[in-house]
């Protein structure tokens, strides 16, 4: 993966990272976990502590998801530090998922987090990473629009099911439009599955079958 970013479905990059929680040892510190590794342009601004309300308000909701949460900027660890402090003393909320202090930069340019064109800050980058420490998922957010952290709750709920019950999650899901909370099954891929795709499962044609779980 040297010299470009790494992508879906590869292993996320081995880092050795300064963090306000200690070191840590990337992905290996979180084998058996599903972590959420998301950047934010600078500490003391004002999206992105609306952020890390937003994140810390579901953090349980996370861990119930056997998932962890592992924030990161260009900023030193002094200054994650006096930021978590000041949104504790005066929105009332406690940051308790670390922060990467990534104050070189070298790690936000390893996972592509900076951008042209917008200065040295990282982007609002997300990678979902699953337990056996393969990127699943890769998002990039420009620094003017703030996330919404119950996606991102959505997403690992519907790996966790797609994985579980081999199957794929439709749009929307559990709202979709066409099938609810009901879950795709994957397309036939011969003639004779194709012919057995309707009496096993409910569908609209062969290759659009869905179910419950």
């Amino acid at each position: 993966m040297e010299g470009r970013i790494p992508l879906i479905g590869e292993r996320f990059p081995e880092v050795t990272v300064t963090t306000t929680h200690g070191i840590k040892k990337l992905p290996d510190d979180y084998k058996g976990k599903w972590f959420i590794l998301f950047s934010h342009p600078a500490d003391f601004t004002p999206v992105c502590t609306t952020e890390f309300v937003a994140f810390q308000k579901r953090y349980d909701q996370f861990k119930e998801l056997n998932t962890e949460l592992i924030g990161l900027s260009i900023d030193q660890v002094f200054s994650h530090i006096k930021w978590t402090e000041w949104i504790r003393d005066n929105l009332k909320v406690e940051i308790k998922f670390p922060i990467i202090a990534d104050d070189t930069g070298e790690v936000s340019k390893q996972l592509g987090f900076i951008h042209p064109g917008k200065g040295t800050n990282t982007v609002r980058a997300v990678f979902v990473v699953d337990p056996e420490s393969t990127i699943r998922a890769i998002l990039y957010y420009p620094q003017e629009l703030g996330r919404n952290m119950d996606e991102f709750l959505r997403m690992i709920k519907g790996f966790q099911v797609a994985d579980k019950e081999g199957v794929a999650i439709p749009a929307n899901w559990p709202n979709n439009e066409i099938v609810g909370d009901e879950v795709i099954i994957p397309p036939a891929s011969d003639v004779k599955t194709a012919e057995e795709r309707p009496k096993q499962y409910d569908c609209f044609d062969w290759w659009l079958c869905h179910k419950k779980i």
